[in-house]
C-alpha cells in the first residue's frame, strides 16, 4: 500500500511539473475582455513573454517583450517564482525516484531511501507553493485592473494559462504531501526497528545477549 502511494506520488508530481512547463509556455494568461464593448476589432492575449493580437478572421501576430527592466515587477517575480518552480519539480522527481523504495536505485538502505523520498516531497511542496503564488498574484493583478473604473488601458481576463498552472500547483501539493506522509512514518517506523534487524542479521544487540544468558544459580544462592 506505502509503495502504491509513492508511485501514484510519483506520477501526480510530473504531471505537476509538465502542466507548470506548459503553464509558463502558454499564450493566454491573460485575455482582452469583451465587457462593455459595443465592437470588437480584435483580441489581445498575453503571457509573462510575449503579447499577441488576433484579427476577426483568426489570425494572430505575436511580439516578445523588448526589455526585461521595462516590465511591471509582478511579471519579474512571476517569471523568477515558474522557473524556480520548474527546477524544483525537477530535483523533487530525481529525489523521488531515488527514495522510492521499488526503486533499486540507491541502494537498499531503507532509513536513507526514506529520507530522500522525504527531501522529494519537500521539493514538490515548494514547486507547488512557486507555482501557486505566481499565478495567485498574476491573476490578483488581471482582476485589481479589471474592477478599477480609473484604469485607463485595456482591460483583461484570466487566461487559460492561470488555470493550468493552479491545477499545476495543486497536483505538486498533493504529492508532496503524500510523501511526507508516508515515507516520513516508514522513516520512522525503520529507526525504531532498525537495532532488531540488526540482530537478525549477525549483529549482536546488547540487552538481548544479556537477557538470553542461562541462569546457572538457584534461589538457595540468594538466601
Amino acid at each position: 500500500m506505502k509503495e502504491t502511494l509513492q508511485i501514484v506520488a510519483l506520477f501526480l508530481a510530473f504531471f505537476g511539473a509538465v502542466t507548470a512547463f506548459i503553464s509558463l509556455h502558454h499564450h493566454t494568461w491573460k485575455v482582452s475582455t469583451d465587457y462593455g464593448n459595443v465592437i470588437i476589432t480584435s483580441n489581445i492575449f498575453e503571457n509573462l513573454w510575449m503579447s499577441c493580437a488576433e484579427d476577426s478572421t483568426g489570425i494572430y501576430d505575436c511580439w516578445y517583450f523588448s526589455s526585461l527592466l521595462a516590465l511591471p515587477g509582478f511579471v519579474q517575480a512571476c517569471r523568477a517564482l515558474m522557473i524556480t518552480s520548474i527546477v524544483l519539480g525537477m530535483f523533487g522527481l530525481i529525489f523521488t525516484l531515488v527514495g522510492m523504495q521499488c526503486s533499486k536505485i540507491g541502494g537498499e538502505n531503507y532509513i536513507v531511501k526514506g529520507r530522500i523520498a522525504v527531501l522529494g516531497g519537500v521539493f514538490f511542496i515548494l514547486q507547488g507553493l512557486s507555482t501557486m503564488i505566481a499565478v495567485s498574484w498574476y491573476a490578483f493583478n488581471i482582476t485589481q485592473e479589471f474592477f478599477d473604473p480609473l484604469y485607463p488601458g485595456t482591460k483583461f481576463e484570466i487566461g487559460d494559462g492561470l488555470y493550468i498552472g493552479w491545477c499545476s500547483a495543486t497536483l505538486a501539493l498533493i504529492s508532496g504531501c503524500c510523501l511526507l506522509c508516508v515515507c516520513g512514518n516508514d522513516s520512522k517506523e525503520e529507526r525504531m526497528s532498525y537495532p532488531f534487524q540488526s540482530q537478525r542479521r549477525g549483529t549482536p544487540y546488547t540487552t538481548s545477549v544479556i537477557s538470553q544468558q542461562p541462569n546457572h544459580y538457584g534461589r538457595n544462592a540468594y538466601v
